[in-house]
């Protein structure tokens, strides 16, 4: 079956690079990496075109599956994987480390279609549960299940809708008064929520240093070594990359929202960037005023509603707000508007601890789609990608590289029929009415988050 995604053969080259803040918490608590092995570096390297049988671009979630499932069928290969960054660094990393398989906007979509994307976000959580206890990642692993919670009365009417769609499932949940939600999190601010047992919450840049550093022997990681270009030679592509030029018959492309700077899905997915901020650790004295459970994550149905977790380690994670950049040109950290926002929301949520202090406090993108499809396939003869999870990237991304991987090697199965089966981003209207509309979006987004940001 061909690919909707297909293009003419052309000539991509990078608009822009990632470039991204150095505050996350979730990196800066971590120890420190080993050095970066670099793509033609050091000098002195061989500077003949380096030849491998395939090249995956992008070491995140998607990126790290697609070369473990490519090593895995193809042994004898060589695999490069590339990074512009550190593996865990770019947007993966930076995600409030939720690992969605049931979720508002998966209940919006078609009956059929809804369930196999909750079933190939449940094959992903189950592969990466196995890794990380395979390979003892310290990752913060935790299935007691996140809350959806409501603030404003809108949320609220929404919540049942979001009940319906559980029980036509059978899946479980608990139902959460106010009262209830206080005696989990400490907070007075919610009015209604629903707990989902099993979901799954982890330290997201924990769990991508370890997957990174359990790769199979016949993958090579470079990190550091952005991708400048990708052409077409014959029946390879020829990749420049950091100080070298690399060439593969195959290539993967895992960057999600950074894929449209690269010349991948300009018609159908954007990068939006949010923000998040994480506190010291709380003293005990906090952690007695808090009171609550010691470890939980909430998801708001409000509008733009505040992402809140509380760590392991007793911090909390604040996550709000979304700006549009095309071209991943932002300051350092997130600019002070966006920091107040973080402060109110903190003191809202929690008014006895609003003498704590931020430690950290960062910006990464998502990859997104006017309808929340996923773009995945062949875009021309060896060329494959995939991108546009929204938010919802670290199970679904897990599956969509490993079944990428299984696309282009021809291996069919279930999960790939069902993968192919799901609906694709509709298409982007032309520049300069994109960024126009989009713009307008963000900016009606954030201005009516009102009280319950």
């Amino acid at each position: 079956m061909d690919s909707p995604l297909l293009e003419k053969p052309r000539h991509r080259k990078a608009r822009s690079l990632p470039r991204e803040d150095r505050g996350c918490g979730w990196i800066e608590t971590l120890e420190a990496p080993a050095p970066a092995r670099v793509f033609g570096v050091p000098p002195g390297a061989p500077v003949a075109p380096s030849s491998f049988d395939a090249a995956v671009i992008g070491a995140g979630f998607t990126g790290l599956a697609a070369a473990r499932r490519l090593a895995e069928l193809r042994p004898g290969w060589r695999i490069a994987l590339l990074d512009a960054q550190r593996a865990g660094f770019g947007a993966s990393g930076r995600s409030s480390g939720f690992v969605v398989d049931l979720a508002h906007f998966i209940a919006r979509m078609e009956p059929e279609a809804s369930r196999k994307f909750v079933a190939l976000s449940r094959s992903g959580i189950g592969e990466l549960r196995t890794l990380a206890r395979e390979h003892e990642i310290a990752c913060d692993w935790d299935e007691r299940g996140w809350l959806h919670v409501a603030a404003g009365a809108a949320a609220m009417k929404s919540l049942p809708y979001l009940a319906t769609w559980l029980d036509s499932l059978g899946e479980p949940y608990e139902t959460l008064d106010a009262a209830g939600l206080e005696a989990i999190t400490g907070s007075a601010f919610y009015r209604g929520g629903l707990r989902l047992p099993g979901s799954v919450l982890v330290q997201p840049a924990a769990l991508l240093r370890g997957l990174a550093s359990a790769l199979p022997p016949s993958v090579e990681l470079y990190e550091d070594s952005p991708v400048k270009e990708i052409r077409r030679e014959g029946s390879t592509f020829r990749l420049a990359v950091a100080e070298g030029v690399l060439r593969s018959p195959l290539v993967f492309v895992a960057a999600n929202g950074y894929a449209p700077a690269l010349g991948v899905f300009e018609r159908r997915l954007f990068p939006l960037y949010t923000f998040g901020s994480l506190t010291r650790p709380l003293t005990p004295e906090e952690q007695e005023i808090l009171g609550g459970e010691r470890e939980w994550g909430l998801l708001a149905e409000d509008a733009m509603g505040s992402t809140v977790r509380r760590t392991r380690d007793q911090r909390i994670l604040i996550r709000n707000s979304a700006r549009f950049t095309r071209n991943h040109v932002l300051p350092d950290g997130p600019p002070e508007e966006i920091l107040n926002l973080h402060r109110q929301a903190f003191a809202k949520r929690f008014p006895r601890l609003a003498h704590v202090p931020f430690a950290y406090s960062w910006s990464g993108p998502l990859g997104v789609t006017p309808d929340r499809s996923i773009a995945f396939g062949a875009l021309e003869r060896g060329l494959f990608a995939v991108g546009g999870y929204t938010g919802a990237g670290i199970a679904m991304g897990t599956t969509a590289g490993r079944l990428l991987a299984d696309l282009a090697l021809k291996e069919d199965s279930e999960a790939l029929s069902a993968m192919l089966s799901l609906p694709q981003p509709k298409k982007l209207p032309p520049q300069p009415f994109l960024d126009w509309g989009i713009r307008w979006q963000v900016r009606r987004m954030n201005g009516g988050a009102g009280a319950t940001l």
